[in-house]
């Protein structure tokens, strides 16, 4: 583990390669899990504010749970997450085929929203806990996103160059900067001949 300014990450970040592909796991990370998108409390307000924008393009199944619960739920542990259809789905979900994508997200893309949608989503598949007075980041690897590896790892890319947009979104673009030269000091060199 290493630090960048409040920040702890995990050496799992360090060999990491993830390009999204949405070909091969249909966006499955919005469609599966123990729970809705995390969310950061100021973001309940901006779920509330774009389901107006998207409410057009929500499945009636999305749209009976908003009415009955609403766009977030409080958890068991007082954190907050997107409700979802039948404990899996999330509410904003609309699909493209078989391709289950987010409705604020393509809104955002629309100019219809300046919010992209929750900096959790974004980040995936880095995970952030608050432990006291820093932010420890988590690389999850899952078997829904061994395709996204698969194909980081066919492109040269690294879940910490994939994800520069969220992870400046979140921290800013100076702590992305160190973030990346802490990623190159602690990853190995390849072995020279």
């Amino acid at each position: 583990m290493f630090a960048v300014g409040h920040v702890l990450i995990s050496d799992d970040v360090l060999d990491a390669p993830f390009t999204c592909n949405l070909g091969a796991c249909f966006g499955g990370c919005c469609v599966q899990g123990e729970s809705g998108a995390p969310l950061e409390p100021h973001e309940r307000a901006q779920l509330e504010a774009a389901l107006p924008i998207v409410r057009d393009v929500l499945r009636p199944e999305a749209l009976e749970v908003i009415e009955r619960d609403g766009v977030w739920e409080e958890l068991e542990d007082g954190s907050y997450a997107t409700t979802c259809v039948g404990g899996a789905e999330c509410v904003f979900v609309e699909y493209h085929g078989r391709v289950a994508k987010c409705s604020i997200q393509n809104a955002y893309y629309a100019s219809r929203t300046d919010f992209e949608k929750p900096i959790s989503c974004h980040l995936f598949p880095l995970r952030i806990e608050r432990v006291g007075d820093y932010d420890l980041v988590n690389y999850e690897a899952i078997d829904l996103c061994a395709p996204a590896r698969a194909l980081g790892r066919k492109l040269n890319v690294q879940t910490a160059t994939f994800l520069e947009k969220p992870l400046t979104r979140k921290y800013g673009a100076a702590w992305y900067q160190d973030f990346l030269t802490a990623v190159g000091y602690h990853t190995p060199s390849p072995a020279t001949n």
